[in-house]
């Protein structure tokens, strides 16, 4: 074995081992977790750069990532567990505020960073063994990456102004926070099938389970604070691959009648067509767009790549008129803040999740769902089984391996103003943009 194999090998095992001793140390007695801070203070320190490098170390954001499932049977007792921790953690004397006039980040060297690691040791994100020192280092930077999946933050190192709200958050609201979601995850701990789907709100984020293991996650785009995704428990009773999408009377009389004023090829530029209350289609050319109402017509936009659910939509039995579907603006996926629907909820990569929920339904294989897209053909399937869904609002909870997550309170609902965090702030659509879950509508 070279050297420099032998140096990887023991940064590892040193890091397992100060893992071990940081989740030995959060289940310890009170008395023992009063000193928790004096020990971070008296840990080694650290002088220089060359000690503390280990590039092996920057990987540890993955293990936030668990394929267990926030619902089931192991979601009660591991919260439990979380805030067993968490209270030994309170009554330590919480954890330091993290503050600097600069942005906290590898290579930074401030004062800063010591209150910094503390934090970072006293959550469990950064190993003692790192020691103390004003050196923003790889072992920070593998911590604040960890921290930051943790909290369904971009891990990318960068304590910044989002990272930084989120970390200063204190210990005893992060306690009541764990408390409030014991409560939701405890009625959700019957039974909820072999295979069902489950929609995080406040995470933004679909989870496909099945034998109590997650077989696919999904980034959702779901609603605003102002137009919120109702929490429920349904069925999805069925898949529509190239649906047609019908403008709702608020959109027609706000934002179509307008836009036809101004140009009066947007309709046909859009595949949208226009049907009367007997189903016969009726030419755009034949209305007055400038009449004192909308037309009483049926406004239906044809399946295709514009089409402003896409390729598929998702149903279920639900009161609000909301279903989970395709989107043709990809990018939505890519924002921090995916916040910005009516209700209905957007599924990244919806394809993969249509193929697991038709699994059981015979004929519909990935690639006969392809073709049918390919071929632009509206086309409802019926599942021949219907398949659970759960739309629920957990903003904390802990999978098997004890890693705890915590996500903002997007709708205000755990009582505490800190864990809003602001992050919704201007996500409010703009005067005389479209205001409904399908305000992808092409412009």
């Amino acid at each position: 074995m070279s050297k420099k194999t032998e140096i990887a090998a023991y940064s590892r095992r040193a890091f397992l081992r100060s893992a071990a001793t940081v989740g030995a140390a959060a289940m310890a007695a009170p008395a023992f977790a009063q000193s928790a801070l004096d020990d971070l203070i008296n840990a080694p320190r650290r002088g220089n750069w060359d000690d503390q490098f280990d590039a092996a170390a920057s990987g540890t954001a993955n293990a936030a990532v668990s394929n267990n499932p926030i619902l089931g049977n192991g979601a009660v007792p591991n919260i439990q567990q979380a805030i067993s921790r968490y209270q030994q953690i309170v009554s330590g004397g919480g954890w330091p505020t993290v503050q600097s006039a600069q942005k906290l980040q590898i290579g930074v060297s401030d004062p800063a960073v010591q209150a910094l690691r503390q934090r970072l040791m006293v959550a469990g994100d950064l190993p003692r063994s790192a020691g103390m020192s004003n050196s923003f280092d790889s072992y920070v930077d593998s911590a604040v990456k960890r921290f930051q999946a943790r909290h369904g933050l971009p891990a990318d190192g960068v304590l910044g102004d989002y990272s930084l709200k989120a970390m200063n958050v204190p210990a005893t609201t992060r306690l009541g926070q764990l408390n409030t979601n014991l409560i939701r995850l405890q009625t959700m701990s019957g039974d909820l099938g072999r295979r069902y789907v489950m929609v995080n709100i406040p995470a933004a984020y679909i989870e496909a389970v099945e034998d109590g293991r997650v077989a696919l996650r999904h980034t959702a785009v779901v609603g605003r604070a102002s137009r919120p995704t109702h929490i429920l428990n349904s069925k999805i009773y069925e898949v529509i691959l190239n649906p047609y999408w019908t403008a709702p009377r608020s959109i027609v009389e706000k934002d179509i009648v307008p836009l036809m004023q101004k140009d009066p090829t947007y309709l046909s530029r859009n595949n949208i067509r226009l049907f009367d209350a007997q189903g016969q289609e009726v030419s755009p050319e034949t209305v007055d767009w400038h009449a004192p109402k909308a037309p009483n017509l049926m406004f239906r936009q044809d399946p295709g790549k514009i089409n402003a659910m896409a390729s598929t939509k998702i149903n279920f039995h639900n009161p609000n008129n909301e279903y989970m579907h395709d989107t043709p603006q990809q990018g939505l996926f890519n924002k921090l803040m995916r916040f910005e629907s009516s209700g209905c909820v957007r599924v990244q990569n919806v394809r993969d999740l249509t193929t697991w929920i038709l699994k059981d339904t015979p004929g519909w294989s990935r690639q006969q769902i392809e073709k049918v897209i390919n071929a632009r053909v509206n086309t409802p399937i019926k599942l021949a089984v219907e398949l659970p869904v759960y739309f629920v609002y957990i903003t904390a909870w802990s999978a098997d391996d004890g890693v705890v997550q915590f996500r903002d309170d997007i709708y205000n609902m755990d009582g505490a103003s800190e864990l809003a965090l602001q992050t919704t702030a201007g996500q409010e659509q703009p005067a005389g943009s479209f205001s409904t879950e399908e305000d992808a509508l092409p412009q």
